[in-house]
């Protein structure tokens, strides 16, 4: 039987996909989708209402410049996960290893011209676990989309509601980046000494090893500090 969240993950990585003619048409799906599994809360419905009309009703070159201008041109808005939290760092690039071998693993291929944090990507991988692995992940990342949400309801852009539907499914809802309250140094140690001990570990049998959802939850609540630190 598919996930319960099959259906929802899936509209929603579409609502953050690029605007075409075929994503245009699906809207009444989309939003039926979304409406019939009932994941989303109600108020984050109504703030999807704005961004479903625009998609179904606007000129779609407007749509994509704006979807471009959005999107590409500035880092604070990124779509790609792992820009919030490693920048270029170099453990970007063994993020980005551990999140396509999850993926392997999980039964999605990444094509060769896709990045693996790119978040339609990863809610489309979402679509297809059981909900409450979905779910876990969700509360991991809530930080980042918080930060996306609040970033682009500055701008007014419809595009926060999909933040603010994303973090209603999760059992805890994150505390915005730029609200939140620092750890206690302790357990920032603690956070890092977990990330430096599973850095390199991709052996079988290592509950945190390099494909494991634990050692994803590790990096995410690393980043979770890094992101802090870039908007102090």
């Amino acid at each position: 039987m598919a996930p319960l969240s099959n259906r929802t993950f899936k509209a929603l990585s579409a609502l953050l996909s690029y605007p075409t003619e075929e994503l245009c048409a699906a809207i009444p799906e989309i939003t039926a989708a979304v409406a019939d599994e009932g994941l989303v809360s109600d108020e984050a419905g109504k703030h999807l209402q704005s961004l479903l009309a625009d998609l179904a009703t606007l000129d779609l070159y407007d749509l994509q410049e704006r979807y471009v201008e959005l999107f590409d041109k500035t880092r604070r808005h990124s779509l790609h996960l792992f820009e919030h939290i490693h920048g270029e760092s170099r453990d970007r690039g063994q993020a980005m290893v551990d999140l396509a071998e999850h993926y392997r693993r999980g039964g999605l291929a990444v094509a060769s011209n896709e990045l693996p944090d790119f978040i339609p990507l990863f809610l489309e991988f979402l679509s297809a676990r059981p909900f409450e692995e979905a779910r876990g992940l969700l509360n991991e990342t809530g930080h980042i989309f918080s930060l996306l949400e609040e970033r682009l309801a500055k701008r007014d852009a419809g595009y926060a509601a999909v933040f603010t539907a994303i973090r209603s499914i999760v059992s805890e809802p994150a505390v915005a980046v730029g609200a939140a309250e620092l750890d206690e140094p302790d357990d920032l140690a603690a956070i890092d000494a977990a990330w430096e001990e599973t850095a390199v570990a991709f052996g079988p049998g290592n509950a945190t090893d390099g494909c494991s959802v634990d050692r994803l939850r590790i990096q995410m609540r690393a980043a979770n500090r890094d992101a802090r630190s870039s908007v102090a």
